[in-house]
């Protein structure tokens, strides 16, 4: 098996054995993605739940900021796959001490598109990513400026907590056609009081991280009465792998 050296999202040189042949996905939204592929995947996290069928029976190896590292090294990886914002540094560093890693970091659907072309490269499945990465762009482009209002998307409740400038689903946000009330950096704390004053026209509650249903938004709609509370699709508005192939309008 020959070894090759890449450059990952963060600038980093990554040497692999090419192609790899077993992966640990650290990143929910890029094990759907390696596994739709057919990239060899051998580990995941709690979290990585699509495709449904292929990832049941997949070894996991803990959660996404607190995996554990005996496990990882049990299955014994060639290649690992992160990612910048879900994953937590020190853990990161320790694994590359032992494995290689290859980090994503993904603010816009541009990264999105560049990590799956660059994952499909090293793993040798280039012409299914590049297919996939096809049917995200006609998705995401079919959807581009098909909503209106001023916003909030809220990932967590006690406290609230929104998403803000410098994320993917800001990015999103705005390609949708939204404007996105939250001026701060990555996901701030909010108060009851501080939404009022944001008079927002729409308040997207994500299914993700925090499990919002129905019910909070019956309690919400009597906090906002002026805003249209709406549940949505969190895995739609975070996932930057093949989940884009699923919006429309």
């Amino acid at each position: 098996m020959i070894s090759k050296t890449y450059t990952d999202q963060m600038g980093r040189e990554v040497t692999i054995a090419s192609p790899p042949r077993r992966i640990v996905s650290l990143v929910p939204s890029q094990t759907e993605f390696l596994i739709d592929i057919g990239a060899l995947v051998v580990g995941r996290t709690k979290f990585c739940v699509h495709p449904t069928d292929q990832v049941k029976d997949l070894p996991v190896i803990g959660g996404t900021k607190n995996f554990h590292i005996d496990k990882i090294r049990q299955l014994k990886p060639d290649l690992i796959i992160g990612n910048k914002e879900e994953n937590y540094r020190e853990g990161i560093e320790e694994l590359e001490k032992e494995f290689p890693v290859w980090m994503s970091d993904i603010y816009t659907l541009k990264d999105s598109f560049e990590m799956m072309s660059s994952i499909g490269q090293l793993c040798d499945l280039e012409a299914p990513a590049k297919a996939i990465i096809g049917d995200c762009k006609k998705a995401t482009e079919n959807v581009k400026r098909t909503k209106s209002g001023k916003v909030i998307y809220l990932i967590w409740k006690d406290p609230w907590m929104a998403a803000g400038k410098n994320t993917f689903i800001d990015h999103l946000l705005n390609h949708l056609g939204y404007e996105n009330l939250i001026t701060g950096d990555r996901y701030p704390e909010l108060t009851t009081e501080q939404i009022t004053d944001l008079n927002p026209e729409k308040i997207l509650f994500s299914s993700e991280p925090f499990p919002f249903k129905e019910k909070h938004l019956e309690k919400a709609r009597g906090q906002w009465p002026k805003a249209d509370c709406q549940l949505v699709d969190g895995e739609l508005y975070s996932w930057y792998g093949s989940r884009l192939r699923f919006w429309s309008k």
